[in-house]
């Protein structure tokens, strides 16, 4: 089996889909991994990194024409659809009920397609919940930005000066990024 890293074609987007440990635990088991030149650039991932974990960096048609399946971290361009072929299976954060039209064009292409945000985020699925983990990260950095407005120091301070005390934080929600938002504050 031969497994792609695509790179993103969103200009926003830093992450990737695959970063260099994984490939490293794939390619232990005995996959190919192929990732297209630069994918984890934004993530902070050289391809040098990819090729010592036993990856294959390659152009971004040599990616399209040999994976058996395609991971990304984000729903696929126009363009990207074009690339897939019949058969191919593409792994991405498709967000089908608001893209229909994108579901239609990859079964167009005889594409299976598998979206991580549609996976049911019970315990069982819990390693592969893309939207929990993304959530933690939207939690901590909500409470970092709120600290950076606030204008105090959120946790109390005892310096020789004398004791400053902690700023007072108002959560609301106890989901997934509230928890990680009152850990954080």
């Amino acid at each position: 089996m031969k497994v792609g890293v695509a790179k993103e074609s969103s200009p926003e987007e830093t992450r990737v889909a695959v970063v260099p440990d994984t490939a490293r635990r794939l390619v232990g088991d005995g996959v190919e991994v192929l990732v297209e030149r630069g994918a984890g650039e934004e993530a902070t991932f050289s391809d040098a990194a990819y090729e010592q974990a036993g990856a294959r960096v390659v152009s971004g048609d040599e990616l399209y024409a040999g994976a058996d399946l395609v991971c990304k971290v984000r729903k696929p361009s126009a363009e990207e659809v074009a690339r897939l072929r019949d058969g191919q299976v593409l792994l991405a954060l498709l967000q089908p009920l608001v893209d229909p039209e994108l579901v239609q064009a990859l079964a167009q292409r005889g594409v299976t397609a598998f979206s991580m945000d549609s996976i049911p985020r019970v315990t069982r699925a819990q390693p592969m919940d893309a939207l929990s983990s993304q959530s933690t990260i939207a939690g901590y950095k909500a409470a970092i930005l709120a600290a950076e407005q606030l204008g105090k120091f959120f946790p109390m301070l005892t310096t020789a000066a004398g004791t400053i005390p902690p700023a007072k934080v108002l959560v609301l929600g106890a989901g997934v990024a509230g928890l990680q938002a009152i850990a954080t504050a």
